[in-house]
């Protein structure tokens, strides 16, 4: 194989061959007696009491043995070896993944809320409830809703729940017929999941060639059966829909409701609202828009904002004002509960932060540099590979690598040279109705020093694949791990005894 040129952000050239060295196990590092702390069973004097001799093991746990340091060193360079938001650009389309000031930490651990427990009566509670309900005031107003809920643990979640609120709707008007939900193919992958969970029979509504939801295939897919169509708006393809208001007006004379997926929110933040474009139901990832931590599998929010309709329908419990004071009610109409509690209170309470911190006007332009970085970026890539849709995108723009199929490249091997070159990769392969997609979302976080430096590298990237296709395709040299079996890793994980990888 040749040495393959790469570029790193910072303009200095590398070649392959100088791959990572793979961190060791704890347990090789293990040393038999090493120890990180020593749990007494005795009290010590002026020290806190020891633990009870009944939680004291007489057999070894058989967990590695390491000093603190070890420990902690282990962990930190695990941490060095992996791609962040804080440490790389990560244009993960459709995810949002976008820088979270710090400061949003020290909100949620407070103290008045990190110690609260989940069970404090409403007396004890009063600070964290009113906080609670600020949020749910604040959202209405970004969302254009009546109501809202807090409590779905992420947008999947939100989904469902407002899946649920349409059946429980329809089922208090007799109308048990409505057993079909519309879902444009250019919307979220969950949105057909959640349906078919929600007790739905789903049908995909296809795009027109320009990417946009297909009027005709509306007309003949919708029908009396149909009780929802979800909508992702701005759409999977980074395309808002140039027909909208028609799409309504002709899901409203079916009597049908309709759902905005708000995942995509960043686009719309401060801009446009939800419920003012004539949507009824509609969820938010906090965890994606509100500066709340995103991946590795949660904690997320997905609260959902509903019409004045539907808002006896909502999730108990529900936190509301009377006053100066704030309790908890439940209503016999409601859909019962979705989850424990009041929902993930520290996403939420970052989200509360972070909307007082910017204000109407800092929201305002979190969407305008969102929608400027990404145009900015489709721009400087322009005729490098084909795009999806035409004119402005909003938030994020989808390239396709079809074209690169002749000299044996495809969208994954684009991507895997991006983490050679310094970046987190785009989502590759989402939408599905975009071939060999790439799909790239700059969020409104990055300089213009930064897209620039990224347009370059992928600019030389795709040049390589044409004068010298074989260096891709053993991208990434510059990780500990190269291109692991995925198929392999799911069928066949490695669920126990941690000495068996050594083993092999």
């Amino acid at each position: 194989m040749k040495e393959a040129s790469v570029v790193s952000p910072s303009g200095a050239s590398g070649t392959a061959g100088t791959r990572p060295e793979m961190e060791p196990s704890l347990w090789s590092l293990s040393r038999s007696g090493a120890r990180g702390v020593r749990p007494v069973s005795t009290p010590v004097p002026g020290d806190p009491p020891g633990l009870p001799p009944h939680l004291l093991r007489e057999r070894p746990l058989g967990l590695p043995e390491l000093s603190e340091l070890e420990t902690v060193r282990h962990f930190t360079h695990l941490s060095h070896l992996s791609r962040g938001v804080d440490t790389h650009f990560y244009p993960l389309g459709s995810c949002t993944m976008k820088y979270n000031p710090k400061v949003m930490d020290r909100v949620p651990a407070l103290s008045g809320f990190s110690d609260l427990h989940p069970l404090t009566d409403e007396e004890g509670m009063q600070g964290f409830l009113e906080a609670l309900w600020t949020l749910s005031e604040l959202l209405k107003e970004v969302l254009g809703m009546d109501a809202v809920t807090l409590a779905p643990a992420a947008g999947a979640h939100g989904e469902l729940t407002g899946i649920l609120l349409a059946r429980k709707y329809f089922g208090s008007r007799n109308e048990s017929h409505r057993t079909e939900i519309l879902v444009p193919d250019s919307a979220h992958g969950t949105n057909p999941a959640s349906a078919a969970m929600g007790g739905f029979t789903v049908r995909t509504v296809p795009s027109n060639p320009s990417g946009h939801i297909d009027l005709e295939a509306l007309d003949k897919t919708l029908s009396d059966r149909t009780a929802l169509v979800m909508i992702t708006a701005p759409s999977t393809l980074g395309l808002f829909e140039e027909e909208l208001s028609e799409v309504v007006r002709r899901v409203r004379a079916k009597g049908a409701l309709l759902y905005m997926d708000g995942a995509n929110m960043n686009a719309f933040l401060g801009v446009l609202r939800p419920g003012d474009l004539g949507f009824d139901i509609v969820h938010i990832n906090t965890h994606k828009t509100l500066a709340t931590p995103h991946g590795g599998g949660g904690p997320g929010s997905g609260p959902v904002g509903v019409k004045a309709f539907l808002a006896p329908f909502l999730p108990n419990p529900r936190v509301v004002r009377s006053g100066d004071r704030f309790h908890v009610e439940e209503s016999l109409d409601s859909v019962g509960r979705i989850r424990s509690f009041l929902g993930s209170s520290g996403v939420l309470l970052r989200a509360l932060a972070y909307m007082r911190m910017l204000g109407e006007d800092g929201l305002r332009k979190v969407a305008l540099y969102a929608l400027l970085n990404a145009n900015y970026l489709r721009k400087k890539l322009e005729g490098v590979l084909p795009g999806t849709g035409e004119g402005l995108c909003t938030h994020e723009f989808v390239l396709s690598a079809r074209s690169l199929e002749k000299s044996g490249i495809h969208a994954i091997d684009l991507a895997k040279a991006l983490l050679d070159a310094g970046y987190y990769a785009p989502t590759v392969y989402f939408p599905l109705i975009v071939p060999e997609a790439l799909m790239i979302e700059p969020t409104e976080c990055e300089s213009r020093a930064m897209l620039d430096r990224f347009a370059e590298d992928f600019i030389r990237i795709v040049g390589l694949s044409r004068t010298d296709p074989d260096a891709l395709h053993h991208a990434p040299s510059r990780t500990p791990v190269s291109r692991p079996d995925e198929v392999r890793a799911a069928r066949d994980p490695i669920l126990a005894d941690p000495l068996r990888d050594l083993r092999r």
